[in-house]
């Protein structure tokens, strides 16, 4: 695995190294041992696993308030999507910065997201499978979006929005006193 660093302070895409041979090829997705590189030292407790149908269509951008903060890893493995983490920590210096990646099951990608980020794709082929490996149990009670379209972002999404979950859609918008959340 080699961890490469993103624009946002913590947050890291995970190129994976497979053997291959005249079988197919064989990949470790998860080391402890090698995460703890990168400061990652907690339990994975919840693992989902996320299908989107049709290309173009948006989930996101969710997070967990304090205390059920997650870090998130995540592979796509089947299709493609444009993947997006939004830095809401209130005391890092990349607060309210995003950064996006293509994630799919050819090019052997992961993001790893710290506590205290929205998270939010975009598919770029029908048909798309996403593995969450979660930190934290989800905890509904302390679930929170933001809207996909905020001006206080300005994402830059590559395909034309295609769908919205209604929950996705009634997202607000950071009000222009959002300082970030205290973790």
């Amino acid at each position: 695995m080699q961890f490469i660093e993103t624009s946002l302070s913590g947050a890291y895409i995970v190129e994976l190294d497979p053997f291959r041979d005249e079988r197919g090829a064989f990949v470790r997705t998860f080391c402890q041992k090698e995460f703890s590189k990168i400061g990652y030292n907690k339990q994975i407790v919840q693992i989902n696993h996320s299908i989107t149908r049709h290309k173009g269509m948006i989930r996101g951008m969710h997070y967990q308030r304090p205390p059920a903060c997650e870090t998130k890893i995540i592979r796509c493995i089947q299709g493609a999507v444009f993947d997006v983490i939004v830095d809401l920590r209130a005391v890092s210096p990349t607060c309210l910065q995003w950064h996006g990646v293509e994630l799919s099951m050819d090019n052997l990608r992961m993001v790893y997201i710290p506590e205290g980020f929205a998270h939010g794709f975009q598919a770029l082929a029908d048909n798309t499978e996403l593995i969450y490996h979660h930190s934290a149990f989800y905890s509904p009670e302390f679930e929170q979006g933001c809207r996909y379209d905020d001006p206080a972002f300005c994402i830059t999404w590559p395909l034309p929005v295609s769908g919205l979950s209604q929950r996705d859609s009634c997202h607000p918008f950071l009000c222009s006193h959002f300082r970030g959340i205290e973790l």
